[in-house]
């Protein structure tokens, strides 16, 4: 196996082993940020940990499959931090809409890296 196809199993598995919580429903506003708006569900991946101390966020799109489809790794100069978004059953329109989301200010940036299609 690769180590990019060991990077995406090892992802596969953390959500396989992990309850996902979605806490921001679509069509929820951000909790400080009002006119900002969850296009997807969002939330977290329970008993894991990520840099801000909180579990593994996690965009849950609108295929059935837990499969994880994409990461957005994302860099917020207001809170001066860095983190990785796992996409799970995301279609190619979930992708684009978390896309924008993640890329609507010159504060907060995010770049897409999709899963191989032979991993």
């Amino acid at each position: 196996m690769s180590d990019s196809a060991d990077f995406w199993q090892a992802l596969q598995q953390l959500v396989e082993q992990s309850t996902i919580i979605l806490d921001r429903p679509k069509g929820t506003a951000h909790p400080r940020y009002g006119d900002l708006v969850y296009p997807l569900d969002y939330g977290y991946l329970d008993a894991t940990i990520a840099l801000d101390g909180g579990g593994i966020d996690v965009w849950r799109g609108s295929l059935p499959s837990l499969t994880v489809t994409a990461i957005f790794c994302t860099v917020d100069l207001l809170k001066r931090d860095a983190e990785i978004k796992l996409l799970v059953g995301c279609t190619e329109t979930d992708i684009e809409q978390i896309s924008q989301f993640h890329n609507r200010s010159d504060n907060q940036k995010g770049l897409l890296v999709t899963k191989p299609s032979s991993d």
